[in-house]
């Protein structure tokens, strides 16, 4: 779709929807109108609608209203109230499902069992489902009768007039004809043997299918809410209300950008924010999957809704409302429920056309039956088996109720799928284009190894050299400052720092005079490297590591070894892509040397290195024109146009906005063994949509031909309808299951 700049976007909230038929219908409806372009989806009750600006919102109300249904503007973005949980909706329909069972299952019962039938069992068998049918099935008749009003026909159109007219045929039967004759036994078969219609009566049929019906729907709205339950869980996450740094508590929405308010240990983050004050560890499970607490300290960023699982904190907030990760990742896992896949198209276009057609085929098998000369009985059964078995709402809900629980299940595991359209495209590729910085590497300089010359000490030599470094800003001196501090401890102070230009640093520490960089520099006041040092400086150099000399009071100490180290996750992250068909590359601009390395530790045998960030987007376009289909992997700035252009984006949450904005899925953790989880539960979404719609049209193909066939009595063919529905969701449900 082609989107002009001052096209608006809402997402409606839609009311009274009973089958696919009543979206494709609201859908229709809103397309009509100049510029509008709207996609109404029947499991979320949702419709998301494009419209220019010379339109106000409120006529999209307006509109949908006249088709016979209710629409509300959106309301901020919050959860509901926990009281309100989906119990509320369901309570009125699981009160008409008890009552029709309780009176159901006697009139079948009688209908069926021979030695039940008593003088004059047929009336109390109407006494019983009369309220059946007219009170527990007012759903479907009220929703008939609206649709009926705006010149529409929907699944409740066919339910209502199937079992109308089995309980109108039942009356006719018992006032006009002879179902009252005392002791006359009721014929009932899987086939229809009747050949006087005037004697049957149906009342088992009406009631039994309404019941069915009933107990559908319930079961399908329940797998409903369960199917949404991962969202509304997201958007429950944040905190209701913070403490700030003066002491005052107020709601979390009035939190701004620069506020300082405080987290007590078990407490959750109110926002985005920076730590200034404090140390902690922060539990992030909840938004990344990731179980194992993180670390964090003052300076470090913290996110919205993760639990601080340590000490007290006192945070800056970075981002509050709509723009903070929790937000974006909410509103991120919406857009990706409300979209459509090209294949649930064909589903709307057909759930379109299906009652009307289904309408004209129960006319059809009417007259046919009635043509044959095999009575008004067997003609009416197999007329309304037409009518009860047919179900397009199969086939609505087979795409949207795999989204939704797909989406929601990855948002649990931190894997946000931006839309069904990337599901099409994790089954098609073939190759994985890694970034090597930050995606399979932690993106950061670590100190990896110390070699000290003989008879020195290493806790000595980290000692002076990490205080030394600490009074630097370069990257290679914090690696090893943090190194340093993290092995012997608080570090000494520096007295006389200097920083020689492009060589290293020098300054007095303890008394004593140290030198830390590059071995030129230590030549210069005659401290030349030993043999085995000079060996390990050139051993790490070779593989593409970043070595430094250390000495002091005229004597080289040690060589210390910088290296942006492979996260430990990765080389497990590789095996899991080339088990899923997947040939992994690895890109970089680094050196030959440092990428083949790093390759070899992973096992990746493909390495296209030395490559300039603006060169990334032409590596995809190569490997494309091969005729490969191309997922690239990637979380910094220079990858975002490489990202776009893969047939496949995948970025890592914890990169920059601009790689998240253009990736088709983002890895909300850093960990690269989530890339292979999500094209595993995107292509195992994209398998539970194609069975869903394989059975949506099975069913349908294999069932109304038995029922024009007179096969089917209307009661089992209720059933199965009902089942229909069910069986959908619920094989869309097993994707909470997936790990």
């Amino acid at each position: 779709m082609t989107q002009i700049a001052d096209d608006r976007q809402v997402e409606l909230s839609i009311g009274g929807m009973t089958c696919a038929s009543c979206a494709n219908r609201i859908e229709r409806k809103l397309n009509k109108l100049d510029g509008v372009t709207a996609t109404v989806n029947y499991a979320t009750e949702k419709a998301k609608v494009t419209f220019p600006d010379g339109i106000d919102p409120r006529q999209l109300v307006a509109e949908v209203e006249k088709a016979g249904y209710t629409a509300e503007l959106p309301a901020p973005p919050r959860a509901e109230p926990a009281g309100r949980e989906p119990e509320d909706e369901l309570r009125p329909l699981r009160e008409r499902l008890v009552t029709s069972i309780v009176l159901a299952v006697p009139v079948i019962a009688m209908a069926m069992i021979p030695p039940l039938q008593f003088t004059n069992w047929q009336w109390l068998s109407l006494v019983l489902a009369a309220p059946v049918v007219v009170y527990a099935g007012w759903p479907f008749h009220k929703a008939a009768w609206t649709n009926l009003r705006h010149g529409a026909a929907t699944m409740d159109t066919l339910i209502s007039l199937g079992t109308i007219a089995a309980l109108g045929w039942s009356l006719w039967a018992l006032f006009f004809g002879t179902a009252g004759t005392p002791g006359m036994t009721h014929p009932f078969a899987f086939t229809i043997e009747r050949t006087d219609g005037s004697g049957n009566i149906y009342l088992e049929a009406a009631a039994g299918v309404t019941a069915f019906l009933l107990a559908g729907r319930y079961f399908e709205a329940r797998s409903k809410r369960r199917a949404g339950a991962a969202l509304r869980a997201l958007l429950e996450l944040g905190a209701k209300d913070v403490e700030l740094a003066d002491g005052r508590r107020v709601p979390v929405e009035r939190l701004k950008v620069g506020d300082r308010f405080v987290v007590r240990p078990g407490e959750k983050i109110a926002t985005d924010g920076v730590v200034e004050e404090g140390s902690s560890a922060v539990d992030a499970s909840m938004l990344t999957g990731e179980s194992v607490p993180v670390e964090v300290g003052v300076g470090d960023a913290v996110t919205g809704a993760t639990v601080n699982a340590g000490g007290r904190l006192v945070v800056r907030a970075t981002r509050v409302g709509a723009d903070t990760q929790l937000a974006q990742m909410a509103k991120l896992v919406e857009d990706a429920q409300t979209g459509k896949a090209q294949v649930q198209r064909l589903a709307d276009r057909i759930s379109g056309v299906f009652v009307p057609v289904v309408i004209a085929l129960a006319l059809g098998t009417l007259g046919f039956w009635l043509g044959t000369g095999d009575g008004v009985g067997a003609a009416f059964t197999a007329a309304v088996a037409v009518l009860i078995i047919a179900c397009p709402c199969a086939l609505g809900l087979a795409t949207p109720t795999a989204l939704l629980v797909g989406t929601g299940r990855g948002a649990q595991l931190g894997i946000l799928i931006k839309g069904p359209e990337v599901l099409e495209s994790t089954r098609r590729i073939n190759t994985v284009v890694l970034d090597k910085t930050g995606t399979v590497t932690e993106g950061r300089m670590t100190l990896t190894a110390v070699h000290v010359a003989d008879g020195e000490s290493e806790e000595e030599v980290l000692r002076l050299a990490g205080a030394l470094e600490h009074a630097s800003e370069h990257p290679i001196a914090r690696a090893v400052a943090k190194g340093a501090a993290a092995r012997v401890g608080v570090l000494p102070d520096v007295e006389s720092f200097a920083n020689v230009e492009g060589l290293g640093v020098q300054g007095i520490v303890d008394g004593h005079a140290v030198l830390v960089g590059r071995s030129r520099l230590l030549e210069e006041w005659s401290q030349h490297l030993p043999a085995p040092l000079e060996r390990d400086l050139h051993d790490a150099q070779a593989a593409g590591r970043t070595a430094v000399a250390v000495g002091w009071d005229g004597r080289a100490r040690a060589v210390l070894v910088v290296a942006d180290v492979v996260k430990p996750t990765s080389k497990e992250a590789i095996a899991r892509l080339r088990a899923l068909g997947l040939t992994p590359v690895l890109l970089t601009g680094d050196h030959e040397a440092v990428a083949r390395t790093v390759a070899a530790e992973v096992g990746i045998d493909e390495v296209i290195a030395e490559v300039l960030p603006a060169g990334k987007v032409d590596v995809v376009k190569e490997l494309q024109a091969e005729g490969k289909v191309v997922a690239m992997v990637g979380d910094g700035v220079n990858d975002a146009a490489a990202l776009a252009q893969a047939d496949l984006g995948l970025a890592m949450g914890t990169g920059t906005d601009a790689a998240i904005e253009a990736s088709d899925l983002t890895l909300v953790r850093g960990d690269l063994r989530v890339t292979a989880d999500a094209i595993r539960l995107s292509r195992r979404t994209l398998s539970t949509i194609k069975g869903n719609l394989f059975w949506a049209f099975a069913y349908n193909v294999a069932a109304l031909p038995l029922a024009a066939l007179g096969l089917l009595n209307p009661m089992i063919a209720g059933a199965a309808m009902a089942f229909s529905s069910v069986f959908v969701v619920s094989n869309s449900l097993r994707l909470r299951r997936f790990k």
